[in-house]
């Protein structure tokens, strides 16, 4: 696998830092020396974490990918093929000739051990902020960890209990590691978002275009709740909600809050703009076709999708009816200038953790439950259940990425669909198509690596 990884690094590296100036690094990096030798100022650590975020954003990872493959493989939406995009994982049968996010999330990990494994205390600047820094990558770190064991672990297959190989170092000596269990990546996962939260010191979080202090507490409640651990997700959701940071956008502002930065619901995004975005190769072209015929528009939304809302529920806004097909113009819409940011961690979704987590221990989850509803001008419910819970994510959180993951840890059966939108199959839980294969680069350059059955 480094095999893969490495190769690219020095290219990653170089990506990371060429939004700053010639004098934020030492001359030793232009000289080839390594990557490690060349951080000599805290500066240089921010440059390597600026450059993470920007592999975050690219279409191969947040851009794009992660987010259509979970809403295509999932009963929210389909591909209708008009460009050819995404139709082999709405039918589900994707193959190992694919990466998916396989090397942008390993790409993200060795930049992030960079900074992770750095002497800090070396370092040019202000230490305290180096740490924070550290802190940050940490958090990245079991992000990109996580993305890869929800999308290539056996945990959905009912067969195996392979996870993705954990990453710590930079350049170690084991150059072709195996495949660890899925209960090693998610300790792995806890430990460094834990570590994450207590190394970042919050005076330093004056944007949520990077990974901030409670954002690592915001994801644990996410980690927590597709686990189903239950007590974790009630502490770490408690941690966000009590800093008093974040609220929920009102029903006035729902539609609109879409088409600015930021906000105070926003608790982690990735940051687009004229000069810096994914473009043609990003969310709201492949969501949208706009008048002139520009856009892929591939990505078409479920007729069972548009049912769930009641009329007077202002995420309506976000779905048009027009044309042939039913599409999501309302969540990422510039689809002239591409200069949306694309938000990762909302304070909805960790109310949503909060409420399912307290169902499952015994709390008050009817309370947080509506206030959903209640800022979306829908109707309260008047239970909690499960059921209320996850299609209440479902109505918030559509056409985000969550619905896939959200089906598959309740058990849900699944359903191929074809451009048409009919269901060519289903696909009973659990099954091997549930986790993605291993791509065939990675199973010709490491002899320890195992493929996913099926493929």
């Amino acid at each position: 696998m480094k095999k893969y990884i490495y190769r690219g690094l020095v290219m990653a590296f170089a990506v990371a830092i060429s939004s700053c100036t010639t004098e934020d690094l030492e001359p030793t990096l232009a000289q080839s020396k390594s990557v490690e030798e060349s951080v000599n100022k805290v500066d240089n650590l921010f440059s390597i974490l600026k450059g993470i975020h920007s592999i975050l954003s690219t279409s191969g990872y947040y851009g794009q990918d992660v987010i259509i493959t979970n809403e295509v493989r999932s009963d929210n939406a389909f591909s209708n093929g008009g460009s050819g995009r995404y139709t082999t994982e709405s039918q589900y049968v994707y193959n190992n000739n694919s990466d998916l996010i396989w090397n942008n999330a390993y790409e993200v990990i060795a930049n992030t051990n960079i900074i992770i494994n750095a002497d800090v205390e070396s370092l040019e600047g202000d230490v305290d902020y180096g740490r924070h820094i550290q802190g940050q990558a940490t958090a990245i770190r079991a992000l990109a960890h996580f993305d890869l064991l929800r999308e290539y672990g056996q945990q959905h297959t009912g067969n195996g209990n392979l996870g993705v190989p954990i990453v710590t170092e930079y350049k170690g000596e084991d150059l072709f590691p195996a495949r660890n269990t899925i209960d090693e990546v998610k300790a792995a996962i806890y430990s460094d978002l834990e570590t994450a939260f207590s190394m970042m010191d919050a005076q330093y979080d004056n944007t949520n275009v990077y990974i901030s202090k409670y954002a690592a507490k915001a994801l644990e409640s996410r980690v927590a709740v597709y686990f189903g651990d239950w007590s974790r997700a009630v502490s770490a959701a408690e941690e966000v909600i009590n800093s008093g940071l974040y609220s929920i956008v009102p029903a006035d502002n729902f539609v609109s809050s879409w088409t600015t930065d930021g906000g105070p619901n926003i608790i982690f995004e990735l940051a687009a703009s004229q000069v810096d975005n994914a473009g043609i190769n990003g969310l709201a072209y492949i969501y949208q076709i706009n008048d002139d015929g520009s856009g892929y528009g591939d990505v078409t939304a479920t007729s069972e999708l548009l049912g769930i809302y009641e009329a007077s529920d202002v995420r309506l806004g976000v779905i048009s009816t027009d044309g042939d097909f039913i599409r999501n113009v309302g969540k990422y819409p510039d689809n002239v200038n591409f200069t949306d940011n694309i938000p990762l961690i909302r304070y909805e979704e960790v109310v949503l953790n909060y409420a399912e987590a307290l169902l499952e221990t015994g709390g008050d989850a009817l309370t947080e439950l509506n206030k959903l509803p209640a800022n979306r001008g829908a109707s309260l419910y008047t239970e909690a259940t499960k059921e209320n819970i996850i299609l209440e994510r479902r109505k918030e959180l559509a056409f985000e990425g969550f619905r896939y993951d959200d089906q598959l840890r309740v058990g849900m059966d699944m359903e191929a669909r074809g451009t048409d939108g009919g269901v060519i199959e289903v696909i009973n839980y659990p099954s091997y198509l549930f986790a993605w294969p291993i791509p065939l680069s990675e199973m010709n350059a490491n002899s320890n690596m195992v493929q996913n059955d099926g493929y």
